[in-house]
């Protein structure tokens, strides 16, 4: 009768600690979805400013600083590792494309073009689902790292090689999340 019993209680625990551990799994997995969903858009992104840059080249010839520095911004992000240095790196290729839009408002001709509206059109739309990319991967980044954090679940993160996940944030968010912490 013992036996049965500590075959019970091993079989219990052995089975709790497979669902605590399928669990992380899941989630670890949603993240990575969800980072490689931000990863196409970025992609997405960089495919299309090269043809933005051509577009305008042919129309604002004396603007050369700004296509010169939304390229190299383009191509820093392209080769940027890590999750926090890629949020920074994509934060400089969004002001260097705002800025290419604001040269643009001064040649009528430009925005009278169809490719420029066309690729316009597509880079608002693609920083749209940049935008609800990086909010679902934090989101789920979010639910993993309270997970982690949590018991029973920090008991065997560790042991089970489970990490926190890095937001994918701008510099904007971060500083005033830093004045909100200070105030509080």
């Amino acid at each position: 009768m013992a036996v049965w019993i500590v075959l019970i209680v091993v079989s219990t625990v052995l089975l709790s600690i497979a669902l605590l551990y399928n669990k992380l799994i899941r989630l670890r997995n949603k993240t990575e979805n969800a980072w490689a969903a931000i990863d196409v858009q970025l992609h997405r992104r960089y495919d299309l400013i090269p043809m933005l840059v051509k577009v305008v080249q042919g129309y604002a010839e004396y603007e050369k600083a700004a296509f010169v520095e939304v390229t190299s911004a383009r191509t820093a992000a392209v080769t940027t590792e890590g999750r926090a240095k890629l949020a920074k790196s994509n934060d400089h290729v969004t002001s260097c494309l705002e800025r290419v839009f604001a040269i643009s408002e001064s040649y009528p001709d430009l925005n009278a073009n169809e490719n420029f509206l066309n690729l316009q059109e597509e880079l608002s739309e693609t920083e749209n689902l940049i935008a609800y990319a990086r909010q679902y991967y934090n989101d789920i980044a979010l639910k993993f790292n309270n997970l982690l954090q949590t018991v029973p679940y920090n008991v065997f993160a560790g042991s089970f090689n489970f990490y926190e996940r890095e937001y994918f944030t701008n510099d904007e968010m971060l500083g005033s999340q830093e004045v909100e912490r200070k105030e509080q």
